[in-house]
């Protein structure tokens, strides 16, 4: 039943984001700041859980395993960081995009992989060893990564504080994985029997923030509609064509090629909308408007993705 459900993530995401955009308030709770735990918005909470169960699937030895530091891997984390951000930053030029699109935009391009590209890897027959390394490994990287990009890129709409973002990441990524790769080495029996439900639990996530970004953004989606379909059309088209293309360009095999191209393509737009969300990123436009509109491209590029992944997945699945 729960590899059934993971399996359908594209369509699931499909599901959420027409149930918020048909109701709005069925998802936005989760991203409103109407509901805090422990004094920390549900949304913070729900991007810390979703880290943590990353973190329980790791072990200490998986660290050490990644000093080794195969040529793949190097390969696809530099991707990850040189692809993404370059084609969002010339998609927002290219196209235009108004201020809090062109950050949204460039945020998400930004960020790592999420933990859907490790699915998604499995049902395209791709290395899902590798997919999960490079997620771990682009995770760790961003943590200084995304807000040195995001500065330097985005710096050109809006003063970034990149301190600020650098925090986020720390409070919202590292810790939490730490802290499950803590909890899995105290214990291991428990983690592995967790483990079982953490794809799951990732994934009704990851919908609940994608649903409840697009139900609260609504008329700003409906505004926007046709460019900002457009723009996280062609940052995700992109990513999973340039990885899959200069994975092969640099010697590495089809299987690798594909996964570098799932993580390349397929971010962790959950992350993203959830940095874009935070009192202090948005504290940093000038207009409540377009900060209204950043944390959008992140809740739409989370569909593309999703549509995008699956559909290279079932076709790479049947190719063997």
């Amino acid at each position: 039943m729960l590899a059934k459900l993971t399996n359908n993530f594209a369509l699931l995401t499909l599901i959420g984001v027409a149930l918020a955009w048909v109701y709005p308030p069925s998802m936005t709770w989760m991203t409103d700041g109407s509901i805090r735990i422990a004094g920390q918005p549900l949304l913070s909470v729900a991007l810390g859980l979703i880290m943590l169960a990353m973190g329980l699937t790791l072990s200490f030895e998986d660290y050490r395993w990644l000093t080794e530091l195969p040529k793949a891997l190097i390969a696809g984390v530099a991707l990850q960081f040189a692809v993404m951000p370059l084609a969002g930053f010339g998609i927002a030029w290219g196209l235009g995009l108004e201020e809090g699109l062109a950050v949204g935009l460039i945020l998400v391009a930004c960020c790592p992989g999420g933990t859907a590209s490790n699915i998604v890897a499995y049902l395209a027959r791709g290395n899902v060893a590798l997919s999960v390394a490079m997620t771990m490994v682009s995770t760790f990287a961003a943590i200084a990564l995304t807000p040195l990009l995001t500065g330097e890129l985005a710096g050109t709409y809006v003063e970034i504080d990149r301190w600020n973002l650098l925090r986020n990441m720390v409070a919202i990524v590292l810790v939490p994985v730490l802290l499950g790769s803590l909890l899995n080495r105290l214990f291991p029996s428990v983690a592995e029997r967790v483990s079982t439900f953490l794809p799951l639990i990732a994934v009704v996530l990851v919908i609940l923030i994608v649903g409840g970004i697009v139900g609260g953004a609504k008329a700003q989606i409906a505004e926007h509609a046709g460019v900002l379909l457009l723009a996280t059309l062609m940052l995700h088209a992109i990513g999973f064509a340039l990885g899959y293309a200069l994975a092969r360009a640099l010697g590495l095999g089809v299987q690798e090629a594909r996964t570098i191209s799932i993580e390349v393509g397929m971010q962790n737009s959950g992350l993203g909308s959830g940095l874009a969300k935070t009192p202090a990123f948005q504290a940093q436009f000038a207009s409540a408007t377009q900060a209204a509109l950043a944390p959008v491209p992140a809740a739409i590029s989370a569909v593309w993705h999703v549509l995008i992944g699956s559909i290279l997945a079932s076709w790479w699945r049947r190719k063997g």
